[in-house]
């Protein structure tokens, strides 16, 4: 028992080693520019007007990695502003057109006479940009003149306004250019043999994990005991479980908005990315490689936590397998296949650029497999959810299939006592949730309007706009830095409970048409609380537990947790006809009642 104890010890001081050494990363690489990438990257034209700039970045090797950063950035910087002041329009141009112009009439023909008589690149830009703009008002009688340079003015500005993005770098051209160049820029130890040191920072850590697991099977026996996680300072918002979720924060930070910063990490996993897809890794990629490594050492750690209940043993193999074939391997295979890339158990609303112009076309490309893959995805979400959600409830996919449910049940386990079971917070959820999976369709409508119309403004809103404000907000800040990031703060489930819209879609057939309920029986509760500690979804289940009455609520994901830590068998997952779901009277000691 001692040497388990030690060998216990032992993995966590490995895992540590292990966490610290992929953290130093950061500031082991070592950054040269070469002259022939930054050309191949910015194109031949663009690379003459950025040789004019003199740039003494070239005979520097950079220590730090924020400072090389910092100097590619002020590359795209200078090349803007280069770019703005060379092609900006004085806003002077107005009144000269005006004057030009007899009356209060627009005669488009004086456009070309106020341009300066050359065929420079920069004029002939202006001058064809000028008339596609203001072909709208050729031969339109304005009230006054003032009018009319007060419209031309802002046509003006409106050209200005539009040179970054059509002769410039736009802010994500700039992000990925950046990253490119920031990537293949690596010149120390890292770059030299990224394998050994994802050995390092990756494979000693998994080690560690799993010698502070294994020790489990013989120091504990199996089951759910109330032993202390709410005084740990771990498990119970103490001061590890701030650090630990301020990481998780600010890693969801770096990774959506300044990936240029993550290069490091992202080259040690060069080797499985080419390996799988035959192409370098991306940060998706690490984030995939590191997304599924966690499910499947915190699916050990589940297992071994609930080996007394073989529905949740089989349940966390799913989750693994689920996000280690369908999530990970399989697309990355695809990829190297030349075909579009598609986690195959992924679905829309969840999926919410599935529709997408740019992913409706990769797939109408791809011929009869990426037909197939659009009708998949739509017949999940069509008929495969009303489907299995009325044979076995939403824990058909958010327990057994989902990724992000998968992430939740493992990484996220330790922490499913912080979720928030108060009326407040009921409330508050379904309103939130509801509310993301209202936009998700009204935005994914307005894409769909946008692609077989041509047309991208609906309403007076660019469909763009959009598809960017639910990408930016709910795509990356709610499911990622709030979803993941708050696990040490406000449970494991936060995505899912407030944010999710397939969890509102599937809850909502669960609610009203299912076969899926959770049956109690009041006159074997004692009332020990273990079935509300544990429910990650905010249930108070006791509550129900106590006057006999079915759990039947849209957000159960079914994963059967309080059945598993429950001392007394008042709790059973089940799956029967839709009678006797609602409306049952309280069960109190042996009372009992025919159907």
């Amino acid at each position: 028992m001692k040497s388990l104890k030690i060998t216990h010890k032992v993995g966590l001081i490995v895992f540590t080693i292990g966490f610290f050494t992929f953290l130093s990363l950061f500031f082991l690489s070592k950054f040269q520019l070469d002259q022939s990438l930054l050309k191949q990257e910015l194109g031949e034209s663009n690379y003459e007007i950025v040789e004019s700039f003199n740039l003494d970045i070239y005979q520097k090797e950079y220590q730090s990695q924020f400072s090389f950063v910092n100097d590619v950035k002020s590359i795209f910087d200078n090349f803007n502003q280069k770019i703005q002041s060379d092609y900006q329009i004085n806003k002077s141009l107005a009144e000269e057109i005006v004057n030009r112009n007899e009356g209060n009439t627009f005669d488009e023909s004086t456009i070309a006479s106020s341009f300066e008589k050359n065929d420079s690149e920069v004029t002939q830009w202006q001058l064809k940009q000028f008339q596609d703009y203001t072909s709208w008002m050729s031969g339109r009688e304005f009230d006054s003149k003032t009018e009319m340079k007060s419209q031309l003015e802002k046509v003006i500005s409106d050209v200005n306004n539009s040179i970054i993005s059509q002769k410039g770098f736009s802010n994500n051209n700039v992000k990925n250019t950046v990253f490119s160049i920031v990537k293949q820029s690596h010149s120390g130890i890292i770059a030299q043999n990224p394998l050994l040191w994802l050995l390092l920072s990756i494979g000693i850590p998994i080690l560690g994990a799993l010698l502070y697991l294994l020790p489990r099977l013989r120091t504990e026996s199996a089951g759910i005991k109330n032993d202390g996680i709410f005084h740990s300072s771990l498990k119970n918002r103490g001061w590890i479980g701030i650090l630990l979720g301020s990481f998780l924060i600010a890693f969801y930070i770096f990774l959506y908005w300044f990936p240029e910063y993550m290069t490091s990490w992202i080259i040690i996993v060069d080797p499985v990315s080419e390996l799988l897809s035959g192409n370098p890794a991306s940060q998706w990629f690490m984030y995939g490689f590191l997304y599924t490594l966690a499910i499947l050492v915190m699916g050990i750690r589940m297992i071994l936590k609930y080996r007394h209940s073989p529905y949740q043993m089989v349940r966390t193999v799913s989750v693994m397998f689920f996000q280690l074939a369908f999530a990970f391997v399989i697309p990355e295979i695809l990829v190297r296949l030349n075909q579009p890339y598609m986690d195959l158990k992924n679905m829309w609303p969840l999926d919410y650029d599935f529709f997408f112009d740019y992913q409706l076309n990769e797939k109408i490309e791809a011929g009869t497999i990426g037909i197939f893959m659009l009708g998949w995805g739509i017949a999940l979400f069509v008929i495969g959810v009303p489907v299995f959600t009325y044979l076995y409830g939403k824990r058909w996919y958010c327990s057994w299939v989902c990724g992000c449910g998968g992430l939740a049940e493992t990484l996220g386990d330790p922490y499913r006592q912080l979720s928030d079971k108060s009326l407040g917070a009921w409330k508050i959820e379904r309103w939130m949730v509801h509310s993301v999976l209202v936009f998700a369709v009204l935005m994914t409508a307005a894409v769909l309007y946008t692609y077989f119309s041509g047309n991208s403004n609906v309403l007076g809103i660019s469909s763009y706009q959009i598809r960017a404000v639910y990408g930016f907000g709910v795509g990356s800040v709610f499911s990622g830095v709030i979803g993941t990031g708050f696990y040490p703060l406000m449970g494991n489930r936060v995505w899912c409970r407030f944010g999710c819209p397939l969890a509102a879609y599937l809850g909502i057939v669960q609610r009203f048409k299912s076969r899926f309920r959770i049956t109690t029986n009041g006159g074997q509760c004692i009332s020990c609380g273990n079935c509300s500690t544990y429910c990650e979804m905010g249930i108070d289940v006791r509550w129900y537990a106590q006057r006999g009455q079915n759990v039947v609520r849209a957000s159960c994901v079914g994963c059967g947790v309080c059945s598993s830590v429950c001392p007394r068998g008042v709790l059973n997952l089940e799956n029967r006809d839709e009678d006797g779901r609602f409306n049952q009277p309280s069960l109190i000691g042996n009372d009992s009642f025919d159907k």
